[in-house]
């Protein structure tokens, strides 16, 4: 997988440095769209030259370049998706998880397209409730 990242950072003009290989990895890896702080601390102990303001360049530049999503859930809350293919997200208002949802309304939302006469290039569509997980709890702690 390493090549494939590698080769994917030269594709889009990114100079793959030892850092922005592990930064771009552990998206890749680690499906739970991490923030700043959960991707610098997955990787310092591993890398004890990286900062959190390596990180924070890093990812803002993924995300600029398409190698990544940005995805602002509030402005306390920002985190990252390595998974780039059309999907929507859902943020738990309870654990704070935000999960992807693939479904068949994604792809269509995902070609560049002109709506009232504005050009439209890129689309990020997000839900907020109560994830399943949560709700799931809620019912064994009411004893259903």
């Amino acid at each position: 997988m390493e090549m494939e990242v590698y080769q994917q950072l030269l594709a889009n003009g990114i100079r793959p440095s030892a850092q922005r290989l592990a930064i771009m990895n552990y998206l890749l890896t680690h499906r739970t769209h991490p923030t700043v702080d959960e991707v610098y601390q997955g990787l310092c102990n591993e890398i004890k030259t990286l900062s959190r303001t390596t990180v924070y360049n890093t990812l803002r530049m993924f995300a600029e370049k398409k190698l990544a999503q940005m995805i602002t859930i509030n402005e306390h809350h920002v985190c990252y998706d390595g998974c780039t293919s059309p999907h929507k997200h859902f943020y738990c208002n309870r654990c704070g998880h935000v999960f992807d949802i693939f479904d068949e309304t994604s792809e269509k939302h995902s070609v560049s397209q002109n709506i009232d006469g504005h050009h439209i290039t890129e689309t990020q569509i997000y839900y907020r409730g109560v994830c399943k997980y949560c709700l799931s709890k809620e019912l064994l702690e009411c004893g259903n």
